[in-house]
């Protein structure tokens, strides 16, 4: 008697795995740990870094394969995106100026908050938007900061309204997420935190102050990885694309509500 046949077999064998993204975000403190990147590049096997509080004047035009895309001119803390030559090709990116605080006002450290690119993924064969954010600092209020991510959120899609985004970077807002998340998902993006706090300075200040939100990606998870020079430290966001539609997110510890 002939053995069953085994149906589906070879199908779930043969099944495409999703195709990985790998963002890592990093505030260098006010570029202190510029000499990091090279290292930080290899040791997180990035796609693209993001990185926050850098001198544009004196970025390396290349880290350990990926090459620098874009970046601000105008900060004295500025923005930059590195992104895999191999991989990626740039389609389009802007810069932006977010709604001031006082702090911004007097002190103008940041003019540029955010820099997003669209990039066409050669190994996905899709296309996504990627974008570093740096949020006004603890002096101003958390509804200036949502204001700005609201704002940042529709320059992504100025960008292109179809392609899956993620926006990372230091969000300056440590407390009070539960109500962020509900802000950000009102206008379809998720918030993703990673697994353990990510700033270090002070004691009482500890906490999730750099993160992720998407739109059309599934996140697979953030990793705060090991601390370096800054204050803060970088965190690896794995991300796959999904269907057409959907937003992903990442199971998460938060703050207590507001």
């Amino acid at each position: 008697m002939a053995a069953p046949q085994q149906q589906g077999t070879i199908a779930a064998e043969t099944a495409a795995e999703p195709t990985g993204l790998r963002v890592v975000s990093y505030n260098l403190r006010e570029h202190t740990a510029n000499s990091e990147l090279a290292a930080l590049a290899e040791a997180s096997d990035a796609d693209v870094i993001c990185v926050q509080e850098c001198d544009s004047n004196d970025l390396a035009p290349s880290i350990a394969g990926l090459s620098l895309a874009a970046s601000t001119k105008a900060n004295r803390l500025g923005l930059a995106i590195y992104k895999r030559d191999d991989r990626f090709e740039v389609q389009d990116f802007s810069i932006h100026s977010l709604q001031k605080s006082l702090h911004d006002r007097v002190l103008a450290p940041a003019h540029e908050r955010l820099i997003a690119m669209h990039l066409r993924d050669k190994e996905a064969d899709a296309e996504v938007i990627v974008a570093s954010f740096h949020a006004s600092p603890l002096t101003a209020t958390n509804s200036l900061r949502r204001k700005q991510i609201e704002a940042a959120h529709q320059f992504l899609r100025e960008l292109s309204k179809e392609a899956p985004a993620i926006m990372v970077g230091d969000f300056n807002y440590p407390w009070f997420q539960t109500n962020l998340r509900r802000k950000i998902e009102q206008h379809g993006f998720a918030l993703s935190l990673s697994d353990q706090p990510t700033y270090l300075r002070y004691r009482k200040f500890t906490g999730h102050f750099d993160f992720a939100t998407s739109v059309g990606l599934h996140i697979a998870g953030v990793e705060t990885l090991p601390a370096g020079i800054s204050d803060h430290r970088p965190i690896l966001v794995r991300a796959h694309y999904e269907h057409e539609g959907a937003t992903g997110t990442v199971a998460t510890v938060e703050s207590p509500a507001a």
